[in-house]
């Protein structure tokens, strides 16, 4: 059994690579600094491989997938990604467009040619990360929680589409909340509850061997994300932006 990683050198990626492992996996990190990969590797010990390639170009998707196609690969898990925070009209132009051809572009890609596999084999899973954020429009971080929000609905109507078909193939998306892990620090935010990236790897594979679609590993989270389908759109923008506000103060605060 083989799976394939994207964003599988750190964070959320590379705890799920860990976790598949003890379920005798064999797993393909794919992530554009090779260094990293190789420190990740070298944890892992056993059953894993790595790919050297930047998924924010198009093309490199699409070789990453003829790469691999003969490889059997029964699990895709798309962690690729990153995240802007700040005023959408102070972020740079190029790194949101490389944000989106990450975030969003790449898992496109990367579904829709590993799934036509996996549907003429009539098995498989894919599980695309997205997060919390995709319940919500965010301020501050508008172009992250659209990306988010978008690979969130994407997914739902993929699957829906799959059960029409009564096809024995997953396609799940995970929301989580803020996970300990170094998107944070590059996002230059602190958060006083963030939960553990193994915990949340745990949570999510055994969830998506579950079939369940949307995995929000909190109940907290589960409760926000219900609430906000409620909650007036003026009040949620405000509070979002506030909430961000108050991140970017306690950064400054940290690193003054």
């Amino acid at each position: 059994m083989k799976a394939l990683i994207t964003g599988g050198s750190s964070g959320i990626g590379f705890s799920i690579a860990k976790e598949l492992i003890t379920k005798n996996y064999e797993v393909i990190l794919v992530a554009r600094n090779e260094e990293n990969l190789k420190k990740a590797i070298k944890e892992l010990e056993k059953n894993a491989s790595y790919i050297v390639t930047d998924l924010a170009q198009e093309e490199n998707c699409k070789n990453l997938y003829h790469q691999v196609k003969e490889k059997n690969i029964t699990v895709l898990i798309n962690s690729a990604g990153f995240g802007l925070h700040g005023k959408f009209l102070e972020d740079d132009l190029n790194k949101q467009l490389e944000m989106i051809n990450l975030n969003i572009k790449a898992t496109q890609i990367l579904t829709k040619l590993f799934l036509e596999d996996m549907v003429k084999k009539n098995e498989g899973y894919i599980l695309n990360i997205a997060s919390t954020a995709a319940f919500s429009p965010g301020p501050l971080m508008a172009s992250y929680f659209a990306s988010k929000a978008y690979i969130l609905r994407l997914t739902e109507a993929i699957a829906e589409e799959i059960k029409k078909e009564g096809k024995n193939v997953y396609i799940g998306c995970l929301c989580p909340g803020p996970v300990e892990t170094s998107f944070n620090d590059k996002l230059g935010v602190k958060f006083s509850k963030a939960q553990n990236s193994d915990d949340l790897a745990k949570y999510a594979v055994k969830k998506m061997f579950q079939k369940k679609w949307v995995i929000i590993p909190t109940m907290n989270h589960k409760w926000n994300a219900f609430a906000n389908k409620f909650v007036p759109l003026k009040i949620l923008l405000n509070a979002n932006y506030n909430v961000q506000i108050k991140k970017i103060e306690n950064a400054k605060k940290e690193s003054s």
